[in-house]
């Protein structure tokens, strides 16, 4: 990183290197402070959301060259690749940057559970919320 940053304190987009095409994700990625980006895993074919994870510029090149998801694990402090030790692999169909570059959304095949706990989804339970001002039990009129 090169410290500088915006008001929002996220690092502008990074100026392509010689050689390296513009449209790259790797450097249009509004990374945070700490070099990280959110990537948003849903399953390909139905668009089931499956976990949230964080990656850094290794990763997401990782991601991008062997398509087979790779993040960081900011508790441990270091990549990881999703299955490796685990046997649940995602196999990466694509990823797409959100409008203001600080997101991804990771699409891919997943092998077995998601999370480790062993669910398929990190958002198996549900938060009840008040929905139009009305509480999600109530349903619609």
């Amino acid at each position: 990183m090169d410290g500088t940053r915006d008001e929002s304190g996220t690092e502008p987009a990074d100026t392509p290197p010689a050689g390296v095409d513009g449209g790259d994700a790797v450097v249009r990625v509004r990374w945070d402070r700490d070099g990280l980006v959110a990537a948003v895993v849903r399953q390909y074919d139905t668009g089931e959301v499956l976990m949230l994870a964080w990656m850094d510029r290794a990763a997401l090149r990782r991601t991008l060259d062997s398509g087979r998801a790779t993040y960081w694990s900011r508790s441990r402090g270091e990549p990881w690749v999703k299955g490796e030790t685990s046997g649940h692999h995602q196999y990466v169909k694509s990823v797409a940057l959100d409008c203001d570059g600080d997101a991804l959304l990771v699409s891919v095949d997943q092998v077995g559970p998601a999370c480790h706990t062993g669910t398929r989804t990190c958002f198996s339970e549900s938060v009840p919320a008040a929905v139009g001002g009305r509480s999600a039990q109530e349903g619609s009129a």
